[in-house]
């Protein structure tokens, strides 16, 4: 991309951003008429003319019925899409809405809708029109939240949901290129107020972002951030996959039992602390039901666990010396061994 963050993006640029999508079965465009997703179905439209076979593209607009112009934004996508020679569909999300959470709700929705249109479009991917401006924002949420480094590595380009692709190919692209190419193209796009309403953690934190530039910490610094510490992210899952299978080798003379994840306390209080941690989430998570285990949750119980394994206990008259339950999941150290298998059952209240 241009150095220019105020500069239009041109026909080469654009082929650039959308080239590693030529092969796909379709794509869905998520078009809200702002000018970040405006600008993503004008760009993929004219890359798609372009080229002589490339995938079906269809725009779909998500209504979340929080506010009364929604509907006079869909139809106005629906207008620029026709008009780009594009098929539009608007979809409503319905039903009440939580008076807490609201925009985890909406989003988790908005992609539900998504991936449930793809599928009926014929679509391989979702493309949504995340910029580097909210690459830099979900760093600084996340970072306040006190997220560990997966969380701080922000958004990836390419990701899965339900055997949808969600891809965003706007990702390294500022805002500010964006509108600039709206402008050349004399192509209106919506402000949703919701965007500057302080009653939201996003909003409040783009606020700062100004004074955070002025100390060298803009959009493109907490971008390059965010891409860093997903390379690093990534380095500590290769290491994590190379520990799960040693200790699997180490234990090739016994037959595992079925349901169980085992391991041998002695070899892994030998591994780095992330790569312990990451074992102990990726079984929790894989035999517990009730739902993503916390990380502060999991990083308490790694303590109580290598408290007991510096102490040298790991069973006390048969019994196990740490045994919690934690997001569905049952841990237990007991004979020098760690376990984690699926918990019994909540019993319900009056039962």
């Amino acid at each position: 991309m241009s150095d220019d963050d105020n500069s239009p993006i041109s026909a080469r640029e654009a082929k650039l951003l959308f080239a590693d999508l030529k092969g796909a079965r379709g794509l869905l465009l998520a078009v809200s008429g702002g000018p970040d997703s405006v600008a993503l179905m004008w760009l993929a439209a004219r890359w798609h003319r372009s080229l002589a076979h490339g995938p079906r593209l269809t725009v779909v607009t998500i209504d979340h019925g929080l506010r009364p112009e929604a509907a006079r934004e869909a139809r106005e996508v629906k207008h620029l899409a026709a008009g780009l020679g594009l098929p539009h569909r608007t979809l409503r999300w319905r039903g009440a809405k939580p008076k807490t959470g609201l925009p985890a709700a909406a989003r988790e929705a908005r992609y539900r809708l998504l991936v449930q249109a793809a599928r009926a479009a014929g679509a391989s991917h979702v493309l949504t029109a995340h910029t580097r401006d909210d690459q830099a924002e979900t760093l600084l949420m996340r970072l306040v939240r006190g997220s560990g480094l997966a969380g701080l590595s922000a958004m990836a380009r390419l990701t899965e949901r339900d055997g949808v692709v969600l891809a965003r190919p706007l990702l390294d692209v500022p805002k500010s290129q964006l509108i600039a190419t709206l402008k050349r193209a004399k192509i209106g796009f919506a402000d949703d107020p919701t965007n500057h309403d302080a009653a939201f953690t996003r909003p409040r934190l783009r606020a700062l972002l100004p004074q955070l530039a002025a100390e060298g910490g803009d959009a493109r610094s907490l971008a390059r951030l965010a891409a860093r510490l997903a390379r690093a992210n990534a380095a500590v899952e290769v290491m994590t996959d190379g520990a799960e299978r040693f200790l699997r080798l180490r234990d090739r003379g016994d037959a595992p039992q079925a349901g169980v994840r085992s391991f041998e306390a002695p070899v892994f209080a030998a591994l780095p602390e992330e790569v312990r941690l990451r074992i102990l989430l990726r079984a929790i998570n894989a035999f517990g039901h009730e739902g993503p285990a916390e990380l502060g949750k999991v990083e308490s119980l790694l303590a109580v666990l290598d408290q007991a394994m510096a102490a040298g206990s790991t069973a006390a008259n048969g019994r196990p010396v740490v045994k919690q339950t934690l997001a569905g999941a049952l841990i237990s150290l007991a004979g020098g061994r760690i376990h984690i298998a699926p918990a019994p059952a909540r019993r319900r209240k009056g039962s």
